[in-house]
């Protein structure tokens, strides 16, 4: 069938229509091209797949470690009230100097060990207490050297102390999460606004461009032939 001289015109005013867009893009019409870039179109379609996956993951966990960490700072909140209120009725009843020589005979400090896990990619810690919750002994005082307000002092402190510690381990990785979220959010919109689209308006360049390049050779043949039979 003829290829009419009207739609070959068109065909070039097309062609020169995007010649600028083409410049910036920077892309050879050519087939290994053409192959190229839908390699890493779909590429880019499967990895944009999974951090969707990932990013909704990491929002249903950021939710569960958020309710977590509601229910920790309003403990947080309570067992303060406690041990503040035990704390001012031992002041009122056995003296700040006996409270303060109490906290001298400390022995043996708290401790905490820092471990790491790995959720969906994201390295959160998780925290390991030690010596928080102590015995009469292990407190270095005598069961004759302080009171029942005291005592009762001391375990609503170190009962708020490792709530701390569970409080600090849940934030923690729940900013850890969150800016994670960020991340692959940022990724995702690249590649779903930026990347993709440009990856495919260079495969649509580039097989208009071979198209026209087969119309141009088939009209060149057919002058030709046309010449050689006149």
């Amino acid at each position: 069938m003829p290829i009419r001289q009207s739609t070959y015109q068109e065909s070039c005013e097309n062609v020169e229509s995007i010649r600028g867009y083409s410049m910036a893009i920077q892309v050879k019409p050519t087939r290994s091209e053409l192959i190229a870039l839908r390699k890493k179109i779909r590429l880019a379609a499967s990895g944009h797949k999974l951090l969707k996956k990932k990013r909704d993951g990491l929002i249903l966990e950021f939710f569960n470690v958020l309710k977590d960490a509601k229910k920790v700072r309003a403990e947080i909140n309570q067992k303060y009230n406690i041990a503040y209120g035990r704390m001012i009725e031992a002041m009122a009843l056995d003296g700040v100097a006996e409270i303060k020589n109490i906290a001298l005979a400390l022995k043996q400090k708290p401790s905490v060990e820092i471990e790491v896990r790995n959720i969906m990619g994201v390295n959160v810690p998780k925290i390991k207490s030690a010596a928080v919750k102590k015995t009469l002994l292990e407190r270095g005082y005598g069961l004759l050297s302080s009171s029942i307000r005291i005592e009762e002092m001391v375990k609503a402190y170190e009962d708020l102390l490792e709530s701390v510690i569970l409080a600090a381990e849940v934030e923690t990785k729940l900013r850890k999460i969150l800016a994670d979220i960020e991340r692959t959010k940022r990724r995702v919109n690249s590649l779903e606004y930026l990347v993709i689209p440009r990856l495919t308006e260079q495969s649509r360049f580039i097989s208009f461009r071979l198209e026209e390049m087969d119309r141009e050779n088939i009209f060149r043949m057919k002058k030709i032939k046309a010449k050689i039979s006149g």
